[in-house]
């Protein structure tokens, strides 16, 4: 570490590999002090070391300037509030840059957020957790990951124990060829880590994909659910799907296959999001490419877009007026992917169901944050698991 800066060689200095996750059992971090060259600080059997950067292609990028990189080893709640406030730049892959402010903080009590993975049947199972209390798990949509939700593990871990997964096929998870990819798989992924976990239940907060995969939770396994907290949920089409047979004939597999260049894909992939070369837009866009890039990735993704599309409307909405607990849902009003037309028929088939709309769009815990955690935190308040631990 001779010649670093400081305030790197203080963070090194407080690298606690127990909060430190790296799958491929190695990681190589490029640190950025805006206006000094650029360190790498690699990881490796649980010890960390800095140097200058090479011309090595590094797992994850952190930027800032001298004074942010500062008040982060300063302040050992610094390095996710810098990132937060989009005063630290994270690209690439966000478990390993995650992973590397969570094992610098220093923390040691329970709002020490630690990214780790689990063994379930369905094979390794990446997540974050931080918090005491109830449980709650948290559940992405369609081409996210559990860095989604930072906002949201942030905003409940003061009152409980939050865990946020990647559900198989996505982020750094277990990517099975030939899963079904289906809500009832990934109900059973979801079972299977509260298991791994010793959790006997747990509220569950779904996001898109992951709000009917929640649903699914309830529908199937409703002794390990709590309240259901819904963000924009996917939700069987009621309208006419003119693409099914089409979709009907054509394997996910084929996803396998990856005619596009890498550099095609990326940019076809950031013009189709607004600002997906900047904050969190450009995060998003980070991790969907992380899995898209990889022929596993890939054929997980198709799975699972083509079983949201071709969902048995009559079964699904005769299954929700048969859901057992509470419901919170929220939309978006700007909401292009799951419209907020939906809400009419989830009040005719839940009318004890509570709803919050919101001026945001597909995704509310990162487009509205404060009010969509004060509702959720307010809505999970209300009703205490009472399962002990």
């Amino acid at each position: 570490m001779h010649g670093a800066p400081e305030v790197l060689s203080t963070l090194a200095d407080r690298f606690d590999a127990t909060a430190f996750d790296a799958p491929a059992g190695r990681a190589r971090l490029r640190l950025r002090v805006i206006g000094d060259r650029d360190w790498d600080a690699t990881v490796e059997h649980g010890l960390m070391r800095l140097a200058p950067a090479n011309g090595e292609r590094p797992d994850a990028r952190l930027a800032a300037d001298p004074a942010t990189w500062r008040r982060i080893a300063d302040d050992v709640r610094g390095g996710m509030e810098a990132f937060s406030r989009g005063k630290l730049k994270i690209r690439d892959d966000l478990h390993l840059g995650v992973g590397f402010l969570a094992a610098t903080s220093g923390m040691s009590g329970p709002e020490r957020l630690v990214l780790d993975r689990i063994a379930t049947e369905h094979g390794e199972i990446a997540l974050m957790q931080a918090g005491e209390g109830d449980d709650v798990l948290l559940l992405h949509g369609l081409g996210a990951t559990k860095a989604s939700f930072l906002p949201t593990i942030a905003a409940l871990a003061g009152s409980f124990r939050v865990t946020a997964i990647d559900l198989p096929g996505f982020g750094d998870s277990a990517m099975p060829v030939g899963a079904g990819y289906d809500p009832p798989f990934f109900a059973r992924a979801v079972a299977g880590v509260l298991d791994a976990l010793e959790i006997e239940r747990a509220h569950l907060i779904g996001n898109s994909m992951g709000g009917r995969v929640a649903l699914e939770v309830g529908f199937e396994f409703p002794e390990l659910t709590g309240q259901l907290a819904l963000l924009a949920p996917s939700l069987a089409w009621l309208r006419e799907r003119r693409w099914a047979p089409l979709l009907r004939a054509v394997r996910p597999e084929l996803g396998l296959i990856q005619p596009a260049p890498r550099i095609v894909v990326d940019r076809i992939a950031r013009a189709m999001v607004p600002g997906g070369n900047d904050g969190w837009s450009a995060v998003g866009v980070d991790e969907f490419l992380r899995g898209y890039l990889t022929p596993r990735g890939r054929a997980a993704f198709y799975a699972a877009a083509r079983n949201i599309y071709l969902e048995d409307p009559e079964r699904f909405w005769g299954r929700l007026r048969e859901l057992q607990g509470e419901a919170l849902f929220v939309w978006g009003r700007e909401d292009r992917i799951v419209p907020i037309g939906f809400a009419r028929h989830v009040r005719d088939a839940l009318p004890g169901a509570e709803h919050l709309e919101l001026a945001c769009g597909h995704v509310p815990q990162l487009e509205a944050p404060r009010e969509t955690h004060a509702a959720v935190r307010d809505f999970l308040v209300r009703a205490p698991l009472l399962t002990p631990r």
